[in-house]
């Protein structure tokens, strides 16, 4: 664990600045696929409250389960760097009334370590996505939705 001035959060994590968005946290050596990273932790909160600080903008919020949700905006939460990507090489795992940051694949050394945040579809476009990846659908969304969004893109640019 670190602050945030870039130093490791652990054996395999570093936080530094990112092309996708602000920090971002990097392997620090080669991951293998199906590794747990870190817990993303936060202050557990009434899915009310969590509904009103998503109406103020937080945007580190997990839903655990009906009544509960995590806001993972709290210093001590190395999780909250990881970035969103339309390809990502993480996923967030919810199991024990937590959350997990376990790999998906391989990553490479200095290979920025992303997941999908999970967005539905409304308000999407008020949140732009600059992952990178080649196949970009240019939101956060969830990855049910990229289809969805392609075809819409395909049918504008047909029409």
């Amino acid at each position: 664990m670190t602050d945030d001035a870039g130093a490791p959060v652990d054996g395999w994590v570093m936080v530094q600045e990112s092309a996708i968005h602000g920090r971002g946290a990097f392997a620090r050596g080669p991951i293998p696929p199906e590794t747990p990273l870190m817990e993303y932790v936060g202050e557990r909160i009434s899915t009310g409250e969590s509904l009103r600080r998503c109406e103020r903008g937080h945007a580190f919020i997990f839903a655990l389960d009906a009544d509960w949700h995590l806001d993972g905006d709290v210093a001590w939460n190395p999780a909250r760097y990881l970035n969103h990507s339309c390809r990502p090489n993480c996923e967030a795992r919810c199991f024990a009334g937590g959350v997990w940051i376990v790999t998906s694949r391989a990553v490479a050394a200095g290979e920025e370590l992303t997941f999908d945040y999970g967005y539905d579809l409304e308000a999407y476009r008020e949140h732009p996505c600059h992952c990178g990846a080649p196949d970009c659908v240019g939101f956060i969304v969830a990855a049910e939705f990229h289809l969805s969004l392609r075809r819409q893109a395909e049918a504008r640019s047909e029409g």
